[in-house]
């Protein structure tokens, strides 16, 4: 469907910015008027990440007038696979300040602003009110639920999206108009269904083929122009090449935007929504966690141990910890691993941070090895405090 332009437009345009532009200016639906309505607009790109780095670089290219960069992070070597905006030289500096200085770089006639600091249910709705347009870029359900239920009761459009591996997906949320996030996902996946692209990986060109799609959609809503991806859902596959799109419905009964919505105001918690594990999961690992200095000691004792890697064999060629047997997460989700865990020994288990050991923990608990326990951290924490001459992913 054809929407109304997001904005109004600015009083003019500089000599500077007509030169800028010019390839816009002469495109018949984007005009004048339409480069003086991205001029006009404030859009705030949530992360700096995977998907914010295009974004932020051509939102900022395009001439968006005001941008705004929210993240908390520091940028790592293992961002600079896909996370373009950030260079060698940034290693170590807040996200939100190194995309900042390549978009200033890009484009110094518009505005940043940085946000250097984590969204959070004290924030988010200040923070959103001084734009007009959300670019949503993060990596985990619980910022983009609440991302969603603050937009949707702000009345403010926010452009979704979302990678994993090859696979690409966009969608523009806007209650006003049609669905909302919650409308095509009510519930978020059951703890650790759902890989995040830090255990599953991402091809780092994907962020660009995505991030692009989302400012493309920005640049249409803030324009007036073509027809936005409301009420529908657009699916990549890099491997397959293919584009399609699925039709999204609002939903009369959707709890935040439906005909009678019975959430007026922001979760009170987002983290306990989305469940960083399942409830099974939290107890069994409630007194069985142990430290890497613990397994450590345990190791230097010579305590007879079975320690189990939970990881995907292509994790394990990474990095290993020394003694460690590999038996991925889904052989005790269908009970395979368990006629290879040893009754003789106490059982150990580790993956990559301490969420899918946890997952697992609680099959071996439930299987009868009361005493197992799992390592939290994993070998992250292992690389970080035991031995950091090992990589880090």
């Amino acid at each position: 469907m054809s929407l109304p332009p997001l904005v109004e437009p600015a009083a003019e345009l500089t000599r500077d910015e007509v030169n800028r532009y010019s390839r816009h200016l002469i495109i018949p639906d984007v005009g004048m008027a339409g480069q003086k309505r991205l001029k006009n607009a404030k859009v705030l790109c949530v992360g700096a990440g995977g998907l914010g780095s295009p974004a932020l670089m051509y939102l900022a290219a395009a001439g968006v007038g005001t941008l705004g960069i929210i993240d908390f992070d520091v940028v790592d070597e293992s961002n600079l696979q896909r996370q373009v905006i950030h260079r060698q030289s940034s290693l170590g500096q807040p996200k939100a300040e190194s995309a900042a200085a390549t978009v200033r770089e890009i484009n110094p006639l518009i505005d940043v602003v940085v946000h250097n600091t984590a969204l959070d249910r004290d924030n988010i709705m200040d923070i959103f009110a001084q734009y007009d347009l959300i670019l949503d870029g993060t990596d985990n359900f619980a910022t983009r639920y609440m991302v969603n239920d603050a937009a949707v009761l702000l009345g403010k459009p926010y452009v979704w999206g979302s990678i994993y591996r090859f696979d690409g997906q966009a969608a523009v949320f806007w209650a006003e108009h049609g669905p909302c996030y919650r409308c095509l996902y009510p519930e978020p996946p059951p703890p650790g269904m759902v890989p995040s692209c830090a255990e599953g990986g991402v091809l780092g060109v994907l962020c660009a083929s995505i991030g692009s799609i989302q400012v493309n959609e920005a640049i249409k809503l803030i324009a007036g122009i073509g027809e936005p991806l409301v009420g529908r859902l657009m699916i990549y596959d890099a491997l397959e090449m293919t584009y399609r799109s699925v039709k999204v419905r609002k939903d009369p009964e959707c709890t935040l935007c439906g005909k009678n919505p019975t959430q007026t105001e922001l979760l009170e918690d987002y983290e306990a929504f989305c469940g960083a594990v399942s409830d099974e999961a939290a107890e069994a690992a409630k007194d069985s966690t142990i430290s890497v200095h613990e397994l450590k000691a345990m190791q230097d004792r010579g305590d007879d141990i079975f320690l189990v890697d939970v990881r995907e064999p292509n994790e394990f060629e990474i990095a290993s910890i020394p003694g460690a047997t590999l038996i991925p997460k889904g052989e005790f989700l269908n009970g395979n691993a368990l006629e290879r865990l040893p009754q003789d020994k106490k059982i150990v288990l580790h993956c990559k941070s301490g969420v899918r050991s946890a997952e697992a923990l609680a099959v071996v608990k439930n299987a009868g090895f009361a005493d197992a326990v799992h390592v939290g951290g994993g070998i992250v924490a292992w690389v970080n405090q035991i031995d950091p001459s090992l990589p880090s992913y």
